[in-house]
């Protein structure tokens, strides 16, 4: 199998360096910058390319540039299936969209495959078994992996996030919404807000008859100040520990009931991760249904996170104290 990763930053380069060279034939490196210097730490099996070859199987997306949908495009109308890691709205809409394109042409896009989105839905499908009924979904996140991730954040503040509410998108300001959340330790708890982030989007095609659907990211008062305006200060080149958090409600049994499952990790190493997984999905023969869809949706949850698990990303169910 020839896998290709578009994009050499924080994410793409650790899912290269984490590629077990055992199970594929070649990996093929695609950066403007990084490539080369990468392919070369990398061994022979490794290979940089200017564009992503047409005879590869796989191809992740982790690009920090350009449309991932444009990407994806090329790269099923050439054969091969998708891992996007990809958050923003524009980029899992227009993912989303090549649903009817991928079917056609035998392929598979997986949408969102990294820490947010990706593993929220993967925690949200599999905390919804928990649960008799499950009509709201709420997904909150802190930190940021590289430089371009601490861009898309502070982007996304600017602009106006999406909340589902019986069957209708309701543009929200960025910014807006402040709310407490409680992460994993040692996260602990920090003020979150609305921003144009593409968790809902994929978080309302896993439940369709959810009635509410929101995602906010945390933020500090001059991020929220600065974000209508240009990024200033170059950002730093990895934010640390970061965390993610969903919580579900709904009815078990006639009562009301809250549930709350979450995850710390540095955002990079669990994008990393997550996309490290999704991979393996095709690396394994499998039956794995050609479209365009969340990853949840083509993965057994339960199995998926103990998958995450034996690679140190962890998740907690909140139960509460006395």
């Amino acid at each position: 199998m020839r896998i290709a990763i578009v994009g050499c930053g924080a994410v793409g380069g650790q899912i290269a360096r984490r590629m077990p060279s055992n199970t594929i034939d070649q990996l093929v490196l695609v950066d403007h910058s990084r490539a080369d210097e990468l392919a070369s730490k990398l061994g022979a099996y490794a290979k940089s390319a200017p564009i992503v070859p047409s005879d590869v199987d796989v191809v992740v997306i982790a690009s920090r540039w350009g449309s991932h949908t444009a990407v994806a495009r090329r790269a099923i109308r050439a054969g091969a299936s998708v891992v996007a890691v990809a958050d923003s709205i524009e980029d899992v809409r227009g993912l989303l969209a090549l649903n009817v394109e991928a079917q056609e042409r035998g392929q598979t896009i997986v949408v969102g495959a990294g820490f947010s989105p990706g593993l929220t839905g993967v925690m949200a499908l599999h905390a919804s078994t928990w649960m008799s009924v499950v009509d709201e979904i709420h997904i909150a996140k802190v930190g940021t992996g590289g430089p371009w991730c601490a861009r898309q954040h502070h982007r996304a503040l600017g602009n106006p996030g999406l909340d589902y509410r019986q069957g209708a998108w309701i543009p929200r300001s960025g910014g807006s919404g402040r709310e407490l959340s409680w992460f994993p330790d040692p996260v602990g708890s920090h003020d979150c807000y609305r921003a144009a982030m593409g968790d809902p989007l994929l978080i309302a095609q896993l439940f369709p008859e959810a009635e509410r659907v929101t995602a906010r990211m945390a933020a500090t008062r001059r991020d929220r100040l600065t974000a209508r305006f240009p990024m200033l200060v170059p950002p730093h080149p990895d934010g640390g520990i970061g965390g993610v958090r969903v919580e579900l409600r709904g009815w078990t049994e006639g009562r009301r009931e809250i549930v709350v499952i979450g995850s710390a990790a540095p955002p990079a190493e669990a994008s990393a991760t997550v996309a490290m997984a999704a991979v393996q999905e095709f690396v394994v023969p499998t039956n794995i249904q050609t479209g365009s869809y969340p990853l949840a949706s083509l993965i057994d949850p339960p199995q998926f996170l103990r998958r995450l698990a034996t690679q140190g990303l962890h998740t907690e169910r909140f139960e509460g104290a006395q």
